[in-house]
């Protein structure tokens, strides 16, 4: 009786003696982490577009956790303010010019760079920065234009005037009808303009890439495309897929 509780006994010391093997983490993915390049890529600065950089960043004691300043990127179609954090370091390099060819098209390049590339937030300010810079770019040298389409039995678009504005409140509106018992009036920001080549189509434009798409998300709200007939507000080449009516 004596020797299986002994053995028992002998079982269990050698497993509380024993030190656990150490279990490697498995990863969610097999392939290997790769960064993105998209603030390295420079900015091509077109020869009418200026920019200014703010003077913060001539310091380089600046605090890290200080608020971001301003850039000012102007242009043919107007001026734009990008906010710019004081890790973030801003180059431009005039063009090369080569003697008995023509003009080249860009004037310049913007090169945006960042203090410490092992900061996880420094590198994801980084490509955000050299984004929202390259949009200001061509929104002050091309600008934007977003389509939309009405799609609906009765759905009409058409710009009016404001009656009797306010200085400095907006001096258009979208009047929209979209089935509902009144019109829908939605006032266009002084920075974009609207236009109705044809009654279920709206073409909206301005120089801020956001401010452009806020606006048509905003009108889009009122009629969100369904699936089951087709019908709502479609914002540029936006598709819906399409579903079969559930039948009893």
């Amino acid at each position: 009786m004596a020797a299986p509780a002994q053995r028992n006994m002998l079982t269990a010391l050698r497993s509380s003696t024993r030190t656990p093997s150490p279990r490697l983490a498995r990863p969610f993915s097999s392939s290997f982490a790769a960064s993105s390049h998209v603030g390295s890529n420079p900015i091509p600065l077109p020869p009418a577009v200026s920019f200014e950089a703010p003077p913060q960043l001539a310091d380089l004691s600046t605090h890290s956790n200080s608020r971001p300043a301003n850039a000012r990127v102007r242009g043919p179609k107007g001026e734009l303010l990008v906010p710019i954090h004081p890790f973030v370091r801003l180059s431009s390099t005039p063009a090369p010019s080569s003697s008995g060819s023509a003009a080249s098209p860009a004037a310049g390049t913007l090169t945006v760079s960042i203090d410490d590339a092992k900061v996880k937030h420094q590198r994801a300010i980084w490509g955000l920065t050299r984004a929202l810079l390259a949009n200001a770019v061509k929104g002050v040298s091309e600008g934007y234009t977003l389509p939309l389409r009405l799609v609906g039995v009765g759905y009409r678009a058409a710009v009016e005037d404001v009656p009797n504005p306010l200085p400095g409140q907006s001096r258009q509106r979208l009047n929209l009808k979209l089935g509902y018992s009144h019109p829908v009036l939605i006032d266009l920001p002084l920075d974009i303009s609207a236009a109705t080549p044809a009654p279920t189509s709206i073409l909206l434009t301005g120089i801020d890439k956001q401010r452009v798409g806020q606006l048509a998300a905003k009108i889009r709200k009122w009629r969100v495309p369904e699936p089951y007939n087709g019908k709502g507000i479609f914002v540029g080449d936006e598709q819906v897929r399409r579903k079969e009516v559930k039948k009893k």
